[in-house]
């Protein structure tokens, strides 16, 4: 395992001086990521809160080969510079020996919902690359508008808490499992407060072959109504709560569950830690945080009795 020294003395390839906004746990779980592998990384990243914050011409905050797509079809444009890398190299124009790592950024905007059809597409062809969502839960960096990735009683700009209605109704949904569902070789959900676990899981994602996945709760300040030092800790309460719990996947079938909290928490605790949740604390709305716990308690419970191997973390 790497010791945070040796991660500091990596080579840092998603550097300061981006607009993305202050308390943003986007570049930190970037930072961490780009550090996981020895070699050379094209990226092709989906039109969101951290190419709009990262790219503002003439400046950028990547240190890496980097292509700007549309929300919707990041991870096709990796399948032609892919097919292009792979021309090049048959055609003698690049060494055999050369190696590359191919990685795909998108929100959750770009995976679960606009750019799905790419991601599942790219992911069934088995093109070899890492995908990584960096998931806040929304549609944050155009207007804080709900995605299928926004949690069951959130409060957005287009499911408002009111008279009408106690925020989203619909449970989020489950994108890392889906992406299971494709017999895929590695697929992992992680949190940037487990710098180790998301380092572990970048580097394994990187050196298998095949198409792999990684799902990271990024905590958004802005939209989740919290203070801006505290994305860190909303992150880890996060997995304290099994709201996120922490795991991986191979081959479709195999789950080991990488961090088990030593108490854990009602989702309460996280519930009450934004506002974007606070009118669920209300008598009225009491069965819709029954609703949430009930459905976090059943996932929980599915993951622990499917794990093969049994990994405690805390």
């Amino acid at each position: 395992m790497v010791t945070l020294k040796e991660l500091a003395t990596k080579d840092n390839l998603f550097v300061s001086g981006h607009h993305l906004c202050p308390g943003c746990s986007i570049p930190v779980t970037l930072k961490i990521l780009l550090r996981s592998t020895q070699f050379p990384v094209v990226v092709s990243n989906a039109t969101g809160c951290l190419h709009t914050g990262s790219t503002v011409y003439p400046h950028t905050s990547w240190r890496v080969n980097y292509m700007h797509s549309s929300s919707s079809n990041a991870s096709a444009g990796m399948s032609g510079i892919q097919a292009t890398y792979k021309a090049l190299k048959k055609q003698g124009r690049l060494p055999v020996d050369n190696r590359l790592k191919f990685l795909v950024v998108g929100g959750d905007g770009a995976t679960y919902d606009s750019g799905f059809s790419a991601v599942s597409g790219a992911m069934e062809r088995g093109e070899d690359f890492v995908y990584l969502c960096c998931d806040n839960q929304m549609y944050a960096g155009s207007g804080g508008q709900r995605s299928s990735a926004s949690p069951m009683g959130a409060a957005t700009t287009t499911t408002p808490a009111g008279s009408v209605l106690p925020g989203k109704l619909q449970f989020r949904k489950d994108i890392t499992r889906i992406m299971a569902a494709h017999k895929i070789p590695y697929v992992a959900q992680s949190s940037p407060w487990f710098w180790q676990d998301l380092y572990r899981k970048s580097e394994k994602a990187f050196e298998t072959p095949g198409p792999t996945f990684i799902n990271v709760l990024n905590p958004c300040p802005g939209e989740w109504k919290i203070p801006t030092g505290k994305s860190i800790e909303m992150s880890k309460l996060a997995a304290d709560t099994c709201v996120w719990p922490l795991y991986e996947i191979e081959n479709g079938n195999k789950i080991t569950v990488n961090y088990k909290p030593k108490e854990k928490l009602p989702v309460t605790a996280w519930l009450e830690s934004q506002d974007r949740f606070i009118h669920l604390l209300k008598s009225e709305n009491k069965w819709i945080v029954e609703k949430i716990q009930e459905e976090v308690d059943k996932d929980w419970e599915f993951l622990l009795s499917s794990q093969v191997e049994k990994t405690r973390i805390n």
